[in-house]
């Protein structure tokens, strides 16, 4: 299973992002392995990020989002493409991995 978690950095010792949508980093694991670093190129800007984080994710192949918050239309944008989520923080990368 394809997983991506956000994150307020590249390494498993990064805090989990608060932030669905914009957050700085999402790292993404197959079978706790890492596989991949985005730097969320919708980290910055206007508005739907949420919306564009979910189909950037999802075109990944990613399963499941774990991130902080999860705003309306993320959760939308996630549901329509399939992808379930968890809503975590105060952990870090690697704290998330060590629960799945």
């Amino acid at each position: 299973m394809k997983i991506a978690i956000s994150s307020e950095g590249e390494s498993l010792d990064s805090m989990v992002s608060e932030k669905g949508g914009r957050a700085p980093y999402y790292l993404i694991f197959e079978n706790k392995n890492l596989v991949e670093v985005i730097k969320n190129p919708f980290a910055v800007g206007g508005g739907g990020a949420g919306f564009s984080v979910a189909y950037m994710l999802a075109d990944k192949g990613v399963e499941m989002i774990i991130t902080g918050q999860i705003g309306e239309n993320m959760k939308n944008a996630l549901e329509e493409k399939g992808i379930s989520f968890k809503q975590e923080e105060n952990k870090t990368v690697q704290q998330i991995l060590n629960f799945l």
